[in-house]
Parts: C-alpha cells; structure tokens; sequence
C-alpha cells in the first residue's frame, strides 16, 4: 500500500514548499512543480482569490503537457528538418498565394481526409511548405508520418518481401496525413509502383495524404510507367484535393545569385 502524506495546518513556508514538491513528484505534475513558485508569488501581487491561483497552477500544467504532446507528435512525424510557415518567404515566390495556404494551416482539409498536391521544380519551396503544413497539423493534435516517396517504397518492397507488407500498409494507413516528398523524381518498376498505389487506396478518402513533386502529372509516367496504374494515382491523389503549383523559378537559386552578386556591385 502507497503511504499517504500527513496533512497539516498552518505549514511554514519552508515545509509548504516541500509538501507540494513532494506532491507533484507522487502525481505528476512537472509544471506545477516547477512553476507553483513563481504564480504563487504572482497571486500575491495580483490578489488573486483561491479559485484564480488553483486555475492558473492548472492551466499551466495543462498548457505544458500539451506543448509535450505536440513535440512528441512532431518528433514521430520523422521531418528532416524544421520548417515552419513563419519562416516562408511568400515574397520570393509569388505562385504561392498567402491566403490558400493559411486556409490549409486551419487542417481542415485533414480533418475531411482531403489531399494536397505541391507541384514545382526544385528550390520553389515544395518541400518547406510539405513539412511546415505537417508540423501544423502535429501541433494541432493530428498523426503526421513524412517520408520520402523512394524510402516509401522500398519499406513496403521489404515489408513484402518478409511477409510483412499488410502491416507496413496498415501503419501507415493510421496516420492522419501522410506526406510523401521527392515524388517523381526516379522512375519505380511496376512492382514498387502497385505497393505504393496499395498504401494510397488504403487511405482514400480516410485519411489525406499531402505530396511534393518536381513533375507535372502529365510527366509522372516517367515515375509510373504503367499508364493506367500512374492514371488511378493521380486521381486517388487530386480528388476532392487541393493541388499548388510553385512555379518553376528557384528561389534558392535567386536568393545565392543576390547574395554572390552584391559584393561584386559594391565594388
């Protein structure tokens, strides 16, 4: 048996203090624990009433644990890297509207298990925008998984090959959106392609799945060479979508240009 804590009246300030680190040790309460201090000091100068300085102990504990849960859902998305929408630059690529991909950033389109196709050559900002939605939506609560669209493929290959393959399609039909990037960028043999399609109809109008792509879908039969397995893609993939053409001018490659032609002008 779990042995209780005495209760006392009229603790000294001292023993106060330990009393309640011990507490929030025994039920987990990290935050509270380590911010109990500072808001109890707080409510002293605001003359908060017991009510108002419970609340903000709380909300404090609440507001951390869910900070936690979002890093935690971040962290198994798998992202690269981090981007974020703050840190795009919608000024250097004006194929990309403010305004669309803010109305994307509310999730709802998730949340109607809804696609979104990013198409554009490369340093259009295709991959940022992919993983700064994804981020969106793990710190709006939603399972996020990224991958790259080869390493996708070559899990299920392996998956299939150790008679693991409806597992492997079944994990990654739970995620809420699924973002797959660099699609298109090497043709899949047929094989590898009807996997991939398996994983795409597994989620169809379940759960969205967000892609980038530096081809058109008039060039993926580059990367399905089967015309009528790359056609059942590209419709799992747009209906009821959202599709964001970046453009074909490389930002990155203006931005390196700008900064290595300045010092030249200077002089």
């Amino acid at each position: 048996m779990t042995a209780m804590l005495p209760r006392q009246r009229n603790l000294t300030e001292q023993a106060a203090t330990t009393a309640i680190d011990t507490a929030c040790r025994l039920l987990r309460l990290p935050s509270i624990r380590n911010e109990f201090a500072e808001i109890a000091d707080r409510a002293v100068k605001d003359q908060m009433t017991y009510r108002g300085f419970l609340a903000e102990l709380l909300m404090a504990e609440c507001d951390d644990r869910a900070r936690r849960r979002s890093d935690r859902r971040i962290k198994a998305a798998g992202f690269p890297r981090d981007k974020s929408l703050r840190t795009f630059d919608f000024d250097a690529n004006p194929n990309i509207d403010p305004a669309v991909i803010n109305t994307l950033a509310s999730c709802e389109w998730i949340k109607k298990s809804q696609p979104l196709c990013l198409i554009g050559d490369s340093g259009t900002g295709k991959s940022h925008m992919l993983i700064a939605l994804g981020t969106e939506a793990a710190m709006q609560g939603y399972r996020v998984r990224y991958t790259l669209a080869t390493k996708l493929v070559n899990e299920l290959v392996e998956a299939a090959d150790e008679k693991q393959l409806n597992k492997t399609i079944a994990r990654y039909g739970r995620v809420d959106l699924l973002c797959i990037d660099e699609l298109g960028y090497m043709e899949l043999d047929r094989h590898g392609a009807e996997l991939l399609f398996q994983v795409l109809t597994e989620r169809e109008e379940k759960n969205s799945v967000a892609i980038a792509s530096n081809e058109s879908f008039g060039g993926w039969t580059k990367t399905f060479t089967d015309p009528r397995l790359c056609a059942a893609i590209v419709d799992r993939l747009t209906f009821n979508g959202t599709i964001i053409e970046t453009g074909t001018d490389s930002y990155r490659l203006a931005s390196t240009r700008a900064r290595t032609e300045t010092p030249a002008k200077a002089s």
